[in-house]
C-alpha cells in the first residue's frame, strides 16, 4: 500500500519537473519573428503552466487522502509548489513579451534563457533521482542550479547597467527592466527547487 503511494507521489512530481523542462525548452527554442507570433507562444507558454497547475492540485489531493508518504508531506508540498513556481515565472514572462510586443531577446535575456534552460534539465535529473532514492547524487545538481543562479544576478546586474547607459526611450527601460528581473526572478524560483531538495536530503540520505 505504501509502494503504491510512494509511486503516486514520485510520478507526480516527475509530471511536474518534465512540464517545467518541456515548457523552458518551448519558451527558449520558439522562434519570434514578428509580433503575431507573440500569441501563440503567450498562449502555449498558459498551458503549459495550466498543465502544472493540475499537477500540483492532484499532488495536493492525494496528500490529503494518503495515510503514509515516502517522504515528509510537507516537503512533497514544498517541492511541488517551487516546481509550480518556475513554470508560473516562464508563462508570466512570455506574457510580458506579449503585452509590450517584444520580438526580438537581446543577449542578456539569451543569457537568462539559457540558465533557465539548463536549471531545467538539472532540476529534473534531480526528481529522478528522489524517485529512485538516490538521494545524495542529488546534491551535485542542486549545486548546478545554484550556480546558474548566481550567473543570472551578475547578468541582471549586466543588464540594467547597459540598459540605462544606452536606452533613451524611458518605457522602452521600465518594460526591459520587467523583463529582466522576471527572468532573475525565475532563476530565484530555480534555486528555490535546490534549497527544497537539499532539505529533502538532510532529512532522508
Amino acid at each position: 500500500m505504501a509502494l503504491k503511494k510512494k509511486d503516486k507521489f514520485m510520478s507526480l512530481l516527475s509530471n511536474i519537473a518534465m512540464n517545467v523542462k518541456e515548457g523552458a525548452n518551448y519558451f527558449a527554442d520558439y522562434k519570434l519573428n514578428n509580433v503575431s507570433d507573440l500569441k501563440p507562444f503567450s498562449e502555449t507558454m498558459k498551458d503549459y503552466e495550466s498543465k502544472g497547475d493540475t499537477y500540483v492540485h492532484e499532488v495536493i489531493k492525494e496528500l490529503n487522502n494518503a495515510f503514509i508518504t515516502p517522504i515528509e508531506r510537507e516537503d512533497i508540498l514544498a517541492l511541488a509548489m517551487s516546481l509550480d513556481d518556475v513554470i508560473d515565472g516562464i508563462e508570466h514572462c512570455a506574457a510580458l513579451f506579449e503585452m509590450y510586443s517584444i520580438t526580438q531577446a537581446d543577449d542578456y535575456m539569451l543569457k537568462f534563457v539559457d540558465a533557465i534552460k539548463n536549471c531545467s534539465y538539472e532540476i529534473e535529473k534531480s526528481i529522478e533521482l528522489l524517485a529512485s532514492k538516490k538521494l545524495l547524487q542529488i546534491r551535485e545538481h542542486a549545486i548546478k542550479i545554484k550556480d546558474y543562479e548566481s550567473k543570472c544576478d551578475g547578468v541582471l546586474r549586466q543588464s540594467i547597467k547597459h540598459l540605462f547607459t544606452v536606452e533613451k526611450d524611458p518605457i522602452r527601460i521600465i518594460q526591459y527592466k520587467e523583463i529582466y528581473e522576471n527572468m532573475e526572478n525565475i532563476a530565484d524560483s530555480c534555486q528555490e527547487v535546490a534549497n527544497t531538495l537539499e532539505t529533502i536530503i538532510m532529512k532522508n540520505a
